[in-house]
């Protein structure tokens, strides 16, 4: 039976404004030499550490980094963890490896297509921590099988995370907040660690923000943070 996933119907965005010489390479470089391959993932099932150095002591995985903001100030603050970023937009893809060079930052790792095509080639309970930051809410009811956080993505995320391991959603949109909440929230391999509304409504300790959440902000949208565990 073909896997779901196999062939995933994409619906964002590829490609924004064209990208100034500078943008492109750093794209260049930063694809060259940080870029998760096919040829790398030849012989699943892959741990993900082999991309990495010999001191990378656990993995992380941000879908949808957008600019790349957040991946790169996790990166800067645990220079031991490696992290893996997905993100399919192009420029936001340029963004973070300007971040990559400008701070010199070798435990990032870049897929830069659809999540969905990376995932079943990992080794299972490989990740400590995914994040899911402010995704794209699709609010309209007949563009909700578009959202990112689909039964069968939290399927695929149990099996990854390892046991006591993280994951993490943000959203500052109604539709999205429900949306991703009462999806984890539903399923067995995850337990909410919220205990009061104060642990959703304010952002991790660790947390270094990202420019959606201050675009929000600006716009007087209120954001909130759900915590889940590996069951």
């Amino acid at each position: 039976m073909q896997h779901p996933y196999d062939q995933p119907q994409f619906y964002g965005r590829r490609r924004g404004r064209k990208l100034r010489p500078a943008q492109d390479a750093a794209l260049q470089y930063g694809l060259a030499n940080y870029g998760i391959t096919d040829a790398m993932l030849a012989q699943p099932p892959i741990n993900p550490r082999q991309w990495f150095d010999a001191n990378c002591d656990s993995l992380c995985l941000e879908i949808g980094f957008g600019g790349g903001e957040h991946l790169a100030a996790r990166a800067s603050q645990s220079p031991h963890t490696g992290f893996i970023g997905a993100e399919p937009f192009i420029n936001g893809v340029a963004s973070l490896c300007r971040h990559v060079i400008d701070q010199n930052l070798n435990n990032i790792r870049v897929w830069s297509d659809d999540i969905r095509l990376l995932l079943p080639h990992l080794e299972h309970h490989c990740l400590q921590a995914v994040y899911i930051l402010f995704p794209d809410p699709w609010p309209k009811q007949r563009h909700q099988a578009r959202r990112i956080l689909q039964p069968e993505m939290l399927d695929m995320l149990a099996q990854l995370i390892c046991s006591g391991g993280e994951l993490l959603l943000a959203s500052d949109d109604p539709t999205a907040k429900s949306w991703l909440l009462a999806n984890s929230i539903r399923h067995d391999s995850f337990v909410w660690q919220a205990e009061t509304a104060a642990d959703w409504r304010t952002p991790p300790l660790d947390w270094p923000g990202t420019r959606y959440m201050q675009k929000a902000e600006k716009q007087g949208r209120k954001s909130a943070w759900f915590r889940f565990s590996r069951v």
